[in-house]
């Protein structure tokens, strides 16, 4: 939102990195309300997602933002679309289908199904991987902390994906 502003302040145009890109968006007064909330109710080692609506298209956003200032997007005020930056999602996932969630006493608050625990030598062992991989830098790094991560988070991003019961490459 700062960055639009600014850009509306200068004359545009507005930059918005792709036109599918959604985001969810909480009031200030909303975010803390659900931390402090969530503070109460979480046990130790739980993972808590919010229940945040339904995700917005920034180029509503962006165009909402024009008018608001009293103008016409396209034609007072541009909106260049650039690229996604390297890591960039066009939406976001609070939690994945296959990771799940239930229901806490909140209702807007989730607990996360924790599929694996790890112990403290399993987390020894998986943080003695990724620190020979640092200590040890080459181009192929990235790749190197991918195959590590792809190991021990079931669902990373490359691993095979459950769908509807399948499994999907």
């Amino acid at each position: 939102m700062p960055l639009f502003l600014d850009q509306i302040k200068c004359g545009g145009p507005l930059t918005v990195t792709h036109e599918d890109v959604k985001r969810y968006f909480l009031t200030i007064l909303e975010a803390v309300s659900l931390v402090l909330q969530a503070s109460v109710i979480g046990n130790g080692g739980e993972v808590l997602a919010f229940d945040m609506g339904e995700p917005v298209q920034i180029i509503d956003v962006a165009e909402e933002l024009i008018k608001m200032h009293g103008l016409e997007p396209y034609r007072d005020i541009g909106i260049q679309i650039t690229v996604l930056r390297p890591g960039e999602k066009l939406f976001e996932e609070i939690l994945t289908p296959e990771e799940g969630t239930y229901a806490s006493k909140h209702e807007k608050i989730y607990v996360a199904r924790n599929g694996h625990t790890y112990n403290i030598e399993d987390i020894r062992k998986i943080l003695k991987e990724f620190t020979v991989i640092l200590q040890h830098p080459s181009m192929r790094n990235d790749e190197r902390i991918k195959t590590v991560l792809r190991k021990y988070v079931k669902y990373y991003e490359g691993n095979p994906v459950v769908e509807r019961g399948r499994s999907v490459e």
